[in-house]
């Protein structure tokens, strides 16, 4: 009998503790994430993800006069209204540029990225996210990027139920182990 109980009470205690732990410790780890202080750099990259307005801020900043190119990751397709007019942004003051990701994960913009700071001579960027992708896109990009990153995450609020918070941190949690399973990014130019 005492050990039929202690079997129940573990199994409600031990998801608890784990929920609990993944709610606290994703609250820690990625709401209250690092955002860096704004500065200038060579490009704004905005990383691919929901139309939340990260395409609007990161031509916003670029139109404050923080970068000469804004790149938007474009992973979306051809029929991608958001897209469409995000593209179409270039002004006398900066360029857009719209670049479909490959592999078309953070991996592969950080990738693209790379290859274009190499292309271009840039050696700092702004890279814009949401706020929850904060901490996996600065270890990516530190995989995979040799120069400065400033992280700033999209402007916004999110109204998420205690089930999307433990879903989105989880999502993180899991993202964070793939992206230490994949190591750097091999650097193509040294073969």
């Amino acid at each position: 009998m005492f050990r039929g109980r202690l079997l129940l009470f573990l199994a409600f205690a031990i998801p608890v503790v784990l929920v609990s732990a993944i709610g606290v410790g994703g609250y820690v780890a990625f709401t209250k994430a690092r955002v860096d202080p704004m500065t200038t750099a060579d490009a704004i990259v905005v990383l691919g993800g929901e139309h939340d307005g990260r395409e609007a801020y990161g031509i916003s900043l670029a139109e404050q006069g923080l970068a000469k190119t804004v790149v938007l990751s474009d992973p979306y397709g051809s029929g991608d209204s958001t897209m469409k007019k995000a593209c179409a942004a270039s002004s006398q003051k900066f360029e857009v540029l719209c670049i479909p990701p490959v592999p078309s994960t953070t991996r592969g913009e950080a990738i693209f990225t790379q290859e274009l700071a190499r292309e271009r001579g840039w050696n700092h960027v702004i890279v814009v996210t949401w706020r929850y992708h904060l901490p996996r896109a600065r270890y990516i990009f530190d995989q995979c990027f040799d120069g400065t990153v400033t992280m700033r995450p999209t402007p916004r609020s999110y109204d998420f139920s205690l089930v999307e918070w433990e879903f989105t941190y989880l999502y993180q949690i899991a993202g964070f182990v793939k992206a230490g399973v994949q190591g750097p990014c091999e650097d193509s130019t040294s073969d």
